[in-house]
């Protein structure tokens, strides 16, 4: 039996989430078009007959001087400490950059195996694979590179068999059922989060965090009652979530009504939904301390 802990490390919006969610057969990190909507460390966890695997989705890697990417950087670069492996995930679809040129930098210094994905393998041309492959196994000649579309579930087989191969042995971690460690009211939380990103974009205010206040459970009655708040800095942009006439917040808890369902099957759903602002996140750290809690 093998167990190990896996790093996904990628630049923004390159589908780190979309695979975590995709090997795990479950929503365990939120996605969105929009770059940066993982702002924490998400652990999904896979298990089958060779043994376990955690993954830890970490916050995309973006070279920014603002506190926020920061404090992302930062927590990127620790779940390094604490892996067995990385998973590295690369979108040729785009010029290698900065970024990527950072990430394979610091990846060069790293003394576990690393699996090196082409990510949207779909959208890619032969030319691009095999200028992508290059760059790889000039930086970083020790590592495997594989090739997978996330979004189709195309190759993943291939990097569960790379991952497994430089596995250590080991005993399971968590139970065999598990796919993820998070608390569930963070798991609501993530998903109402991935709804409003998802139903704003662009007129999206910064800074949006939702606060999950109540979970009630009626085992007689097979039902769930959740109360959930988002909140945003500043009075004034309560209407950019409510929308005109309150569109965009019905669309918001209907979408996220659908995906919360899912966590308790076999039970009936209520979700109270609300926008409430909080004029005291006036300082950038006071933010920042509450969404990476």
């Amino acid at each position: 039996m093998k167990c190990a802990s896996v790093a996904v490390i990628g630049r923004p919006s390159v589908g780190k989430s979309t695979l975590v969610n995709t090997i795990c057969e479950m929503k365990v990190s939120i996605t969105a078009a929009s770059p940066q909507t993982t702002r924490n460390k998400i652990r999904g966890i896979y298990t089958d007959q060779r043994g376990q695997l955690i993954f830890t989705d970490t916050p995309g890697y973006h070279l920014d001087g603002r506190e926020m990417n920061r404090r992302m950087q930062e927590l990127t670069l620790s779940s390094l400490e604490e892996c067995d492996s990385v998973l590295y995930l690369v979108d040729a679809t785009r010029p290698a950059g900065r970024e990527e040129e950072a990430i394979a930098s610091f990846l060069a210094k790293v003394k576990v195996p690393i699996v090196a994905v082409l990510n949207k393998a779909d959208l890619l041309s032969i030319r691009q694979v095999g200028e992508a492959m290059r760059w790889i196994n000039d930086r970083l000649p020790e590592a495997e590179v594989l090739s997978a579309s996330a979004l189709k579930d195309e190759g993943v087989d291939e990097i569960l068999i790379a991952l497994f191969k430089v596995a250590p042995n080991g005993e399971l971690m968590y139970d065999e059922s598990s796919y993820t460690d998070q608390e569930l009211e963070f798991r609501i939380s993530e998903i109402i989060r991935e709804k409003t990103i998802q139903s704003l974009s662009d007129e999206l205010p910064h800074v949006v965090y939702v606060d999950v206040a109540d979970i009630e459970y009626d085992a007689d009655a097979a039902s769930v009652w959740v109360r959930a708040f988002i909140i945003v800095e500043r009075e004034g942009q309560k209407g950019i979530i409510v929308g005109k006439g309150g569109e965009n917040i019905k669309r918001i808890r209907k979408e996220s009504f659908k995906e919360i369902r899912r966590i308790f099957p076999g039970s009936s759903l209520t979700l109270d939904l609300r926008v409430k602002a909080q004029d005291k996140w006036r300082s950038n750290s006071t933010v920042l301390d509450r969404i990476f809690r």
